[in-house]
């Protein structure tokens, strides 16, 4: 059973950075492709990014966002660049054996989110 926690969420101004962290515990990190989703207000949990081996971002934040792993840490990071009003969700933190999936279906593990709002 894997955990994951994410840190990081705010409130920040669009044009500027944030940086989210998930630590995960109790599997075997390494093997785990790791990704981040996020949900806003009325919308559909949509994925973002991902890293097993290579890295993975949806077009709204490619060029922005960049995602990093640490395995020796067990931790995942995006960080989120040039931030927009619409970048504005509840971000989290998803874990799933071997191989990415843009689909939220194919994760077996989730964070609790952290929210981030961006003010115009």
């Amino acid at each position: 059973q894997v955990q994951l926690v994410e840190s990081g969420g705010g409130l920040v101004q669009a044009g500027d950075s944030l940086r989210l962290s998930c630590a995960a515990s109790g599997g075997i990190f390494s093997r785990y492709a790791m990704a981040w989703f996020r949900q806003a207000p009325g919308k559909e949990r949509e994925f973002v990014a991902a890293t097993i081996g290579s890295t993975y971002y949806a077009d709204s934040v490619k060029g922005r966002f960049t995602i990093s792993r640490d395995n020796a840490k067990n931790t995942v990071c995006l960080q989120m660049n040039s931030l927009k009003p619409e970048d504005t969700a509840v971000y989290y933190c998803a874990a799933r054996l071997w191989t990415y999936s843009t689909s939220k279906k194919d994760y077996n593990y989730w964070g609790q989110g952290t929210q981030v709002t961006v003010s115009s």
